[in-house]
């Protein structure tokens, strides 16, 4: 099925199977009982003169239509089919999972792409039938479902905390589009985890390939900043830490922070952290076709990991450059160090902060002023409004950064699956050792990215 086509014979198919691999990818709206349903929702398949199919979950909310409480559509991966895209509306869709409508209103959203606000508009209908102020909302009401069903955070929290600027508005939002207020919702929702703490559930595609992504952030993890090993990821965020734990059939998020307003950028920053969102079963069936074929085998559901902070991303891999990792780490938690507060420091900061006397060469020192600089500006955006292209041109402009930096940031940070670290010494010697010739990175496309996780993570 096309990322971009919805074929009603294939989405039923997909319904009447439960089929997990379609999950995300659309919503089924049963029009005798006015709700929109996951493609895996265990209730009973409905008749198909019954059933309409959406590509998001606005776009079935927009028609009249609410969640179903049993599959709860607020639980659903994102659509890779979106994940794989760097144009306009894929960007924006990234942008309104990280809270940027909430933060801007739309205009400044269609700021931070550079485009009208009417011409995205325009793009959003005609992509999935709904603008992206109906896209923003829904994301609200869908993350204001989930606390309201998980955890035991006061209602006028969850109304904040989910985007609504006032609980007037949240109440009244949610009775018109879903036909009960947040209080009765949650009278309904049955037990939760205790006030004290707040847990929210993260799911994901299967297979997944755990021990990969939490192995490698654990090798990375920044001393003062993180703390994570094969079975946990915990860091400081503003205002306080999020902990992130595998489960059985999901990853658990809890979150203790001071200002519940910024859930929905750490749920969307977590994802693309973990990449949640990815399709192994598109993924496996290209790269398993080809020399790498018994890589993709033995490490099936084998993810990128990505960032959950672009400029700390860039820092990382120009810190990284020609050292070890071990290496690498001593050195950013040296600048975790220095920097103001137990954060990572933004741009702005890093131009304020004296980073001599911590192991870096001068060279080093002035790449990452100059890298600073070029986000402060807004002339690189790592965080998800800049063509992912455009970005890595921008960033060949910053001296002191080259073909395998660049191709390295838009790998993890940028999320781009087809990103090559060009010119990478271990790439290269594994590919020698099993025979593979240079020609065939091209057979790797479009998911080059994680031809190169297979390859780092073959032993």
């Amino acid at each position: 099925m096309s990322p971009l086509e919805l074929d009603f014979d294939s989405c039923y198919r997909a319904v009447s199977a439960r089929d997990a691999r379609f999950d995300g990818r659309f919503y089924t709206a049963v029009t005798t009982t006015r709700i929109y349903c996951r493609p895996i929702c265990p209730a009973r398949t409905p008749s198909s003169r019954n059933v309409r199919f959406y590509r998001h979950a606005a776009s079935a909310e927009a028609a009249g239509f609410r969640p179903c409480k049993r599959c709860r559509p607020e639980l659903s991966p994102g659509d890779p089919g979106w994940d794989v895209r760097g144009d306009l509306v894929g960007r924006a869709l990234r942008l309104i999972d990280d809270g940027a409508a909430d933060d801007d209103g739309v205009a400044g959203l269609a700021k931070r792409l550079h485009i009208t606000e009417r011409h995205l508009h325009r793009l959003f209908v005609a992509e999935l039938g709904v603008g992206p102020l109906a896209v923003a909302r829904t994301k609200r009401l869908l993350l204001a479902k989930q606390l309201l069903t998980e955890t035991g955070l006061p209602v006028t929290e969850v109304a904040f905390a989910s985007g609504f600027g006032s609980v007037r508005q949240f109440n009244a939002t949610m009775r018109e589009t879903y036909g009960f207020t947040p209080s009765e919702l949650r009278a309904t929702a049955g037990p939760r985890v205790s006030d004290a703490t707040l847990r929210l559930r993260l799911h994901r595609r299967e297979p997944y390939d755990m021990d990969g992504v939490f192995a490698f952030l654990a090798a990375r993890a920044i001393p003062g900043l993180e703390e994570a090993t094969r079975t946990s990821y915990a860091r400081a965020v503003p205002g306080g830490t999020i902990t992130l734990t595998p489960r059985r059939d999901h990853i658990a998020l809890d979150v203790a922070v001071d200002d519940t307003r910024q859930l929905a950028r750490i749920v969307a920053r977590c994802r693309r952290l973990l990449d949640l969102d990815a399709d192994p079963g598109a993924i496996a069936e290209i790269l398993g076709e080809t020399s790498i074929g018994p890589l993709v085998a033995a490490r099936p559901g084998l993810r990128v990991p990505g960032a959950f902070d672009g400029f700390e991303l860039a820092v990382r891999a120009v810190v990284g450059q020609q050292i070890s990792v071990a290496g690498a780490r001593t050195l950013l938690g040296r600048i975790v160090a220095r920097a103001p507060g137990p954060l990572f420091p933004t741009p702005a900061e890093l131009l304020d902060t004296d980073l001599t006397g911590l192991g870096l060469t001068n060279r080093r020192i002035a790449t990452l002023k100059h890298l600073a600089a070029h986000l402060a500006d807004g002339h690189i955006d790592l965080d998800g409004g800049q063509d992912p292209a455009e970005a890595v041109a921008a960033l060949l402009e910053v001296p002191g950064i080259g073909p395998w930096t660049a191709s390295y940031i838009a790998l993890r940070a940028l999320r781009d699956p087809d990103a090559w670290p060009t010119g990478d010494l271990v790439l290269k010697k594994r590919m020698a050792c099993l025979g593979i010739p240079d020609d065939h990175i091209e057979r790797w496309r479009p998911w080059r990215a994680y031809a190169a996780l297979h390859l780092w993570s073959a032993s």
